[in-house]
């Protein structure tokens, strides 16, 4: 498929085409022989600027009742290197990237970071010729359908909010304790418990020590919350 073709497909008004070309051009295929054309990076930078206005807003709007932190922590997993990829690849996009022999020789059309880069310079060169709408489709497409797939156990730092809340109450610290561990060496489970001095106050379970530990913070929490 060509990237007028593509362009057409997902029906984008567009009005300038060669913004689309350079936004698909990399470093590697402008400076080769007598090409001194340019290259994505410019709208590589603009479509991230765009992509943190949009997708933070969406987030806001989403989660209302979400604190300052965990929507930082929410956006940069939607807009790092892997997501980026991710979508990149939903759409295709590696597919209509310019690049130079070298780089097309070692793999670039698949690599993580250009397929990040390139699908940041779409959205930019996006905005520029057609505006908030037709960016706010392709982010309907793409980032707001995988708000729903982020780990939230994993952005939410049960840990530190039980710490803060026993240090408050008790002026006490807690402590983890392995019970168990489970599982081949390339899949274990581990198994973690919260202690405050000889008190157990949760049991957690996880893929890493780091995940169960969260896990028992989070049980002891809601245990603590169930008392009350």
């Amino acid at each position: 498929m060509k990237l007028l073709d593509f362009l057409q497909k997902e029906k984008i008004p567009f009005h300038n085409l060669s913004l689309y070309k350079e936004a698909f051009t990399h470093a590697s295929y402008a400076n080769e022989a007598h090409r001194h054309g340019k290259h994505y990076e410019r709208l590589e930078f603009m479509g991230d600027a765009v992509l943190q206005l949009y997708v933070s807003e969406f987030l806001f709007k989403k989660f209302p009742d979400v604190p300052e932190g965990t929507l930082t922590t929410l956006r940069s997993k939607l807009v790092r290197e892997e997501s980026l990829a991710r979508f990149s690849r939903q759409l295709g996009l590696g597919e209509f990237l310019y690049l130079g022999v070298g780089e097309e020789k070692s793999g670039g059309r698949q690599r993580e970071s250009v397929l990040a880069n390139i699908f940041e310079s779409f959205v930019g060169a996006l905005y520029l010729d057609c505006g908030e709408k037709e960016v706010l489709n392709i982010l309907e497409q793409t980032i707001y359908q995988h708000v729903d797939d982020l780990d939230y156990d994993d952005i939410t730092d049960y840990k530190t909010t039980l710490q803060e809340l026993i240090q408050a109450d008790q002026r006490r610290t807690v402590t983890y304790s392995l019970l168990d561990s489970t599982g081949p060496a390339n899949a274990p489970e581990f198994t973690i418990a919260v202690m405050m001095d000889d008190m157990m106050l949760g049991v957690g379970k996880g893929t890493s020590k780091k995940k169960a530990e969260q896990q028992a913070a989070k049980d002891a929490l809601n245990k603590m919350a169930t008392s009350d």
